[in-house]
């Protein structure tokens, strides 16, 4: 009888074994407010990313990714849950509550599951380390909502250089469940630095580490060393912001080293994006989103179209390129699936899972369309064709296939494509929910005016 035990227990273990060896690991990198023509394989003549470039190469580029929303905290919301975020009431930043609202809703809704809640259910263990801005209320955090470890800070952003221990917003201390934090050395050198860390204590079982750094989010700090990289800029703004995407390409190559050194790498899944396009402000911009008009804050293709690349050597061939319109909604479907999980029609994501449109067993595009919705603004792509509809005028329609800068105003040249875009978007937007809260009203005119602002649409000489 011992015996018998014994040998069931021996084959229990090298069944688990076996079935923790063939789930992947997943990587997720996510930028923070990373201006589309900012890495160098999206065009970039003044910021060297040779490590975002390698990975990049070394799986398939999305050469038509898109963010769920043009600022941080919504599309967070359609990133962590596949769902888009407009569908649980989650449109605006999490920054300021009205005193309108109640902040027992300021955050992502309980009611939604995370990707970390479904990889958990597969058996893989799940760390946070970075940027949450997904809610602060203890309900909201992400110890519950399906991570295990977490290393982050509240808020929305942070500091590069301190915090202080009766610290709020950009100042406040650093949280963490597994240790008590180390002093700030530099923030981004940090992130990369606790997920090597991560990857090095779990490397024997399958993990999904979400590495969500603050870069290149103001404010902007960079360290000595990386500011003297690019002292040949004049703007001292611009000159920051390139030292800040430097420092995060070499925390990046960090985390591919360490995935390397374990062995790991070729059965690693590993997503670079950024949450949204570059901000643009009306004087002195420090981002480019070239070739592409709008900034973070709006639907023009800056504002939503993003750098966007999966790596996974076991699966996916190097140097593909995807050329139909993809979503970063699509991840969780993907890592879910990928790691042997399900997803039906009852769990309502909006994603899609792209590997098998990666591998070419599915033709087809993942979307008969996209749609967003941001405050003031709603739009909606389908094909090349991309409408946009704001409150102080007619419709816009733009080809992107042939005005990819969205220069050229067409509606007036197809008024039944406009009516029929219009009508579905419409639909859809008054079928989503109320929203929890809202931003303040500030920000409308703001928003509102960048869609006349003049764009940086060509790289710096």
């Amino acid at each position: 009888m011992k015996h018998n035990i014994l040998k069931l227990v021996i084959l229990l273990f090298f069944c688990t074994s076996n079935s923790f060896a063939q789930k992947p690991n997943i990587v997720l990198i996510l930028a923070d407010d990373l201006g589309y023509g900012d890495v160098g394989y999206t065009g970039s003549t003044q910021i060297k990313t040779p490590h975002i470039d390698e990975l990049a190469a070394d799986g398939v580029i999305f050469t038509q990714g898109y963010a769920s929303a043009p600022v941080c905290g919504p599309s967070r919301a359609g990133l962590m849950t596949g769902r888009n975020q407009v569908n649980f009431g989650f449109d605006n930043n999490p920054v300021r509550l009205l005193p309108q609202f109640n902040a027992e809703y300021f955050g992502l809704p309980i009611t939604e599951k995370t990707v970390a809640d479904r990889l958990s259910e597969l058996g893989y263990v799940n760390g946070l380390i970075g940027k949450w801005h997904l809610g602060d209320e203890p309900h909201f955090r992400p110890t519950k909502r399906g991570f295990h470890e977490v290393w982050t800070y509240p808020y929305g952003g942070h500091h590069y250089f301190k915090s202080e221990p009766e610290g709020e917003r950009y100042l406040s201390p650093l949280e963490s469940n597994y240790k008590t934090p180390d002093p700030i050395t530099y923030l981004t050198d940090d992130t990369g630095n606790e997920s090597v860390d991560f990857i090095r204590r779990h490397k024997d079982k399958p993990f999904f580490l979400y590495a969500s750094f603050n870069a290149p989010h103001a404010p902007l700090q960079a360290i000595e060393e990386d500011l003297k990289l690019y002292a040949h800029i004049e703007n001292e703004r611009r000159r920051t912001y390139c030292a800040m995407v430097h420092r995060l390409d070499v925390n990046v190559g960090k985390i591919v080293a360490e995935l390397k050194k374990h062995k790991l790498y070729d059965n690693t899944i590993i997503v670079f994006l950024s949450d949204n396009g570059g901000p643009v402000a009306s004087k002195d911009p420090w981002t480019i989103n070239a070739p592409y008009r709008g900034a973070k804050g709006i639907l023009l293709e800056g504002g939503v179209r993003v750098p966007f690349s999966i790596t996974w050597p076991k699966n996916i061939k190097a140097g593909s390129a995807y050329n139909e319109p993809v979503s970063a909604l699509d991840l969780t479907p993907t890592f879910v699936e990928s790691a042997g999980g399900k997803i039906t029609a009852a769990d309502k994501l909006d994603g899609v899972n792209l590997a098998p449109f990666i591998s070419g067993e599915k033709t087809e595009a993942p979307h008969p369309n996209l749609k967003w919705r941001f405050t003031i603004s709603a739009s909606m792509l389908e094909g090349n064709w991309k409408l946009i509809r704001l409150p102080d005028r007619l419709p816009l329609l733009y080809n992107l296939s042939e005005d990819k800068s969205e220069l050229n105003d067409v509606a007036s040249k197809h008024p039944e494509m406009v009516i029929r875009m219009l009508k579905e978007l419409g639909d859809w937007d008054v079928s989503c929910p109320q929203v929890l809260y809202l931003e303040g009203g500030i920000y409308k005119k703001r928003q509102l005016d960048q869609y006349d602002s003049e764009y940086q649409l060509t790289q710096p000489n």
